[in-house]
């Protein structure tokens, strides 16, 4: 057994853990006709692009950037978080074999924190919608922590409430970007990208991913086989 071998796996959900299914997507065009972007032309393409870009990162952040009043960021918001708590009530399902990489991460010893961008009322719709309210060790959301993705507050906060000793025994996954750069920034050893989500292997790397795997059960796998 290695010295500095995993202790801790951060998870993101919509694309990692959880299929996303366009549910994003479809919950931004909802919130971009409420805050009055057009839905056609130029405006709307270049606010449609940018939420692709910065996928991962928290919602309220992503708008109140492309709409740059606090009002109407909100209130975009809580379009964005209707219409998804409304999708993903049916919608809503686990990236296969999902749940089962937790729970064998959980029964090797690694404890397990799943991560996302949204507000903690829909991460909890979405736990309850897949029945993971006690799947894994820690679930958090920008709100738990101080602040969202590309940040390190999520994965920092969870090494602190699960009492793990250091950095290098953190391990991240996602499939954005952003998840990436959370990983880096808060120093974990493995940040690696999943392509099962947004962003697809060239855009990991770019981001300075340190693996790239098919699904979170490879992810798993590799955790496990360093335990060996």
């Amino acid at each position: 057994m290695s010295d500095k071998q995993i202790d801790l796996a951060v998870l993101d959900m919509a694309g990692t853990t959880v299929a996303d299914g366009g549910l994003v997507l479809r919950a931004f065009e909802e919130a971009a006709t409420a805050a009055g972007i057009p839905t056609e032309g130029l405006e709307r393409d270049a606010a449609r692009q940018y939420v692709l870009d910065t996928m991962g990162q928290s919602k309220i952040v992503v708008f109140r950037a492309l709409l740059g009043d606090e009002d109407s960021a909100q209130a975009a918001n809580r379009a964005f978080e209707a219409a998804y708590d409304e999708f993903a009530a049916t919608a809503a399902a686990p990236i296969p074999g999902a749940a089962e990489a937790v729970t064998r991460l959980r029964e090797a010893g690694i404890k397990v924190a799943l991560t996302t961008g949204f507000s903690r009322g829909t991460q909890d719709k979405l736990l309850a919608a897949l029945g993971w309210q006690e799947l894994a060790d820690l679930t958090l959301a920008p709100s738990d922590a101080g602040r969202g993705r590309p940040y390190p507050d999520m994965v920092l906060t969870a090494l602190l409430r699960l009492g793990i000793d250091a950095v290098d025994r953190v391990a991240v996954l996602g499939d954005t970007a952003s998840d990436i750069a959370t990983g880096l920034a808060a120093g974990a050893r493995i940040v690696a990208g999943t392509l099962t989500g947004a962003h697809d292997e060239e855009q990991l790397r770019a981001a300075g991913a340190t693996h790239v795997v098919a699904d979170v059960a490879e992810f798993a796998r590799i955790l496990l086989d360093e335990r060996a």
